[in-house]
C-alpha cells in the first residue's frame, strides 16, 4: 500500500483530498504547515507528497527544493488555487512530478498520483537493478592480506599471465576473477564464468568447447562452447579442481595451442581467451591422488592469489559488514540500520564457516529480524552460524522454543520456499516485540519503525492474539 502525504493549510483540502485517496486504498497522513511537512519527510519514507504552494511558515516551493535535497526520488504533486503556466513551469524545474490547480478534478488527481507511484517504483527499481549489474563490488578490507591481494591484481592485471586463485568456499574468489577482467585490457570484451562443480562430467566438454549437431543423442542443433564465447576476453573456469581428466586434458591444449575442436567436430577453431581459474581444493594433493593433471596445474599457476578465510582477517569485518549494511537495507528501500559497538564485536568472534558469503547472508537476516541498532544480543539470537536461526532465543519469556520446540532452532525442513520462512520469522518477531510491550501497539510500532495500521494489519494477517493468564 502506498504512503502518501498532503501538505495544505486549508482544512477542508486536506480532508477532501484524504477522503478521496483513502478510498482509492492508499495510506494518507496530512500536516497544515510546510515546516511540520518536511520534519515527516525527513523522519518517515514516503512514496509521494501532495503539497501546496502559498502557505504560512513556509513556502511550498521551498518546501519542495529541501525535500528533494534529502529524498531526491520522492515524487511531489504540488497544488494551488492560484496557478498559472509559469508556477507550474516553476515547479516543474524544481523537480515537482506535476501541477495541479484547486479545486482539484478527481478524475485528473487520480491519474496523476498513480503515474507519479508508478515512475517512483520505476526510478527505485532502475538504481536497484543498476547497482546489482553495473557495478563489480569492491574488495573490502584493509588487512594485510587484502592489500597484497589488491597490489598483485593492479600488477598482474594489465598482463596476459593465467592466474590460479585459491581459497575456502565463500571467501570472493569470484570477486578477485572480476577484478583481474575490469582491470585487464580486456575488460570491454565479455568475461564468462563457468562454474565446473555444476556441471555434469559427461557435458563438460560440450559447455567448454561446443559440439556440433547430431554429435551424440540430445544435440539437436549446433552449439558454441564457452571458449568461443568469451574469445577476445576472460574465460574464469572455477571450480577446476572438479573438471574431468578427459576435459582437462582438451583445456591444456587449447592453452598451449589456442585452438579448440567442437565435439563432434573436425575443423580447428582459433580463440584468443585468457583464462583464470579458482579452486578451493589443494590441487597438489588431488595431483597426488591421480585426479588432477600435473601440466596443467603448471599452465594454469602462473600467479597464484590466495584468497584468505574471513577469521584470518577479523579486522576487516566491520568494513565489511557495514557495506553489506547498506547495500542490503537500500535494496529493502528502509533507512540504514546501525551495529551497536559490542554487536560488531559480537560478529567479529564468530567462526565465520561460510566465510564472507555468511556474513552477507548474516546481515541480511539480522536487518530483516532486529531493531534500528543492532544488538549483541540480536547478533547471537538472530545470527547462528553453525545452524538454524535461533529466533526463539530472542524471546527470554517463552523458554527458547519457537512452535513448541525444546531446542530452540527453526525446523527449515517446513518451509517450502524463502517467502514462507521471511513470514515464519516476521511473525515471531512481531509477536516478541508486542509481548516485550505489553501488547501496547503503538510503542511497538515506534520500536519496529513501521505504522500503527500497518502493524494491525500484521497482526490480523498472522492470527496474533493477547494471551491472558
Amino acid at each position: 500500500m502506498a504512503k502518501l502525504l498532503i501538505i495544505d493549510d486549508e482544512r477542508a483540502i486536506r480532508s477532501t483530498l484524504r477522503e478521496i485517496l483513502e478510498y482509492e486504498n492508499y495510506e494518507v497522513e496530512d500536516i497544515d504547515n510546510g515546516v511540520d511537512g518536511l520534519d515527516l519527510i525527513k523522519k518517515k519514507k514516503y512514496d509521494l507528497v501532495l503539497c501546496d504552494i502559498k502557505m504560512n511558515k513556509m513556502d511550498g516551493m521551498e518546501v519542495l527544493e529541501q525535500a528533494l535535497a534529502y529524498s531526491p526520488d520522492l515524487p511531489f504533486i504540488m497544488i494551488s488555487g492560484h496557478g498559472t503556466v509559469e508556477t507550474a513551469i516553476e515547479a516543474s524545474k524544481k523537480g515537482a512530478f506535476d501541477f495541479i490547480s484547486k479545486p482539484p478534478d478527481l478524475n485528473r488527481l487520480l491519474i496523476t498520483v498513480r503515474n507519479a507511484l508508478d515512475r517512483g517504483n520505476l526510478v527505485t527499481e532502475t538504481k536497484v537493478l543498476k547497482r546489482r549489474v553495473s557495478k563489480t563490488r569492491d574488495i573490502l578490507g584493509s588487512s594485510e592480506n587484502i592489500n597484497k591481494i589488491k597490489e598483485t591484481i593492479e600488477r598482474v592485471a594489465p598482463t596476459e599471465a593465467r592466474v590460479l586463485i585459491t581459497g575456502a568456499n565463500g571467501s570472493g574468489k569470484e570477486l578477485v576473477a572480476r577484478w583481474l577482467h575490469e582491470k585487464s585490457n580486456r575488460s570491454e570484451s565479455p568475461l564468462i564464468e563457468v562454474n565446473c562443480a555444476a556441471i555434469p562430467s559427461e557435458l563438460i566438454e560440450s559447455e567448454l568447447f561446443g559440439h556440433e549437431k547430431g554429435s551424440f543423442t540430445s544435440a539437436v542443433k549446433q552449439r558454441i562452447g564457452k571458449f568461443e564465447l568469451a574469445n577476445g576476453g576472460t574465460l574464469f573456469l572455477d571450480e577446476i579442481g572438479d573438471m574431468s581428466l578427459s576435459a582437462q586434458a582438451k583445456v591444456l591444449r587449447a592453452l598451449q595451442e589456442h585452438k579448440i575442436t567442437r565435439v563432434g567436430g573436425e575443423k580447428e577453431l582459433e580463440v584468443n581467451v585468457r583464462v583464470l581459474a579458482a579452486t578451493n581444493k589443494d590441487l597438489m594433493k588431488e595431483i597426488e591422488d591421480g585426479n588432477f593433471r600435473m601440466d596443467l596445474y603448471h599452465r594454469l599457476n602462473v600467479i597464484n592469489i590466495h584468497v584468505p578465510h574471513l577469521t584470518e582477517r577479523r579486522e576487516d569485518i566491520p568494513e565489511i559488514a557495514m557495506s553489506f549494511l547498506e547495500d542490503i537495507c537500500k535494496d529493502y528501500g528502509m533507512p540504514v540500520k546501525k551495529i551497536s559497538e559490542a554487536g560488531m564485536v559480537a560478529l567479529q568472534n564468530l567462526p565465520w564457516t561460510g566465510n564472507v558469503r555468511e556474513l552477507h547472508n548474516m546481515i541480511e537476516r539480522l536487518i530483516i529480524l532486529s531493531d534500528k541498532v543492532i544488538s549483541e544480543h540480536e547478533v547471537t539470537a538472530f545470527a547462528n552460524p553453525g545452524g538454524g536461526t535461533n529466533i526463539g532465543a530472542a524471546n527470554h519469556g517463552h523458554n527458547g522454543s519457537v512452535n513448541g520446540s525444546s531446542s530452540g532452532t527453526t525446523n527449515y525442513d517446513k518451509f517450502t520456499n524463502f517467502q514462507d520462512y521471511k513470514d515464519h520469522a516476521e511473525r515471531e518477531f512481531i509477536k516478541f516485540k508486542l509481548e516485550k510491550n505489553n501488547w501496547n501497539v503503538s510503542k511497538t510500532a515506534d520500536d519496529i519503525d513501521i505504522q500503527r495500521s500497518h502493524l494491525y494489519s500484521k497482526i490480523e494477517k498472522f492470527g496474533l492474539k493477547r494471551v491472558t493468564e
